[in-house]
């Protein structure tokens, strides 16, 4: 078996399709598992869940695995999603918690901009933010722990391939192509496009809570 170290924003829902699949041995591909249902599934256990003698016996003898993606899109990626079509806490009470801190018309109906949404990063400390753009090393403790696969968002495919691969898992299981929302995928292009607007001292200040994933990881500044 293996271990995943969810990261948001980098692919975690379908490796959670996936490790229920794995799980429960059911006969369903993993692209029909709906979203909700998964995230909310009692069969994902966590490495906390367990006592401390099997956590360790689990991070000595499966394979351990996390799946990155470039800094920057990932915020952009976060942007998107939860402030143009979450609901709860992320569509409703987090806009209104960013409106009131950098807007002086605290009624403006307007979405929150990049602009708010950056500031409202660099305000909160690395480790204290909301997962989904928490900086990877305060969610996966890679200086603590040997990870036996880096797979990475960009080149999803054939590093999804390898690790099933690895696991041994059924022949035909495949890393699902869902996605939730009918728009483009975050690329390179579309971040830049939000980045573009951004001040640069703003940018220069992003790209210092994320320098150790960048280092880390091997990604480009």
């Amino acid at each position: 078996m293996f271990l995943y170290c969810e990261v948001l924003k980098a692919g975690c829902s379908n490796w959670k399709r996936i490790i229920f699949v794995l799980k429960t041995n059911v006969n369903v591909k993993a692209d029909y598992l709906e979203h909700d249902h998964i995230h909310g599934s009692r069969w994902l256990k966590r490495l906390s869940d367990y006592p401390k003698e099997k956590q360790c016996l689990r991070l000595a003898n499966y394979t351990k695995v996390i799946f990155t993606r470039d800094p920057l899109q990932r915020i952009v990626s976060a942007y998107r999603d939860k402030f143009f079509h979450a609901a709860g806490y992320h569509g409703i009470q987090l806009p209104k918690i960013i409106k009131a801190k950098f807007r002086k018309n605290k009624t403006c109906l307007e979405n929150v901009s990049f602009d708010e949404f950056v500031h409202y990063i660099l305000e909160n400390k690395p480790k204290t933010n909301d997962v989904h753009w928490r900086p990877f090393y305060h969610l996966c403790d890679p200086c603590n722990i040997n990870y036996d696969i880096l797979g990475k968002f960009e080149t999803l495919k054939p590093d999804s391939d390898y690790v099933l691969k690895v696991i041994g898992a059924p022949p035909g299981l495949k890393y699902p192509e869902v996605k939730q929302f009918n728009e483009s995928r975050t690329d390179a292009k579309t971040s830049a496009g939000y980045y573009n607007q951004l001040p640069l001292d703003l940018l220069q200040s992003l790209l210092e809570i994320y320098s150790l994933d960048f280092y880390l990881f091997d990604y480009a500044q």
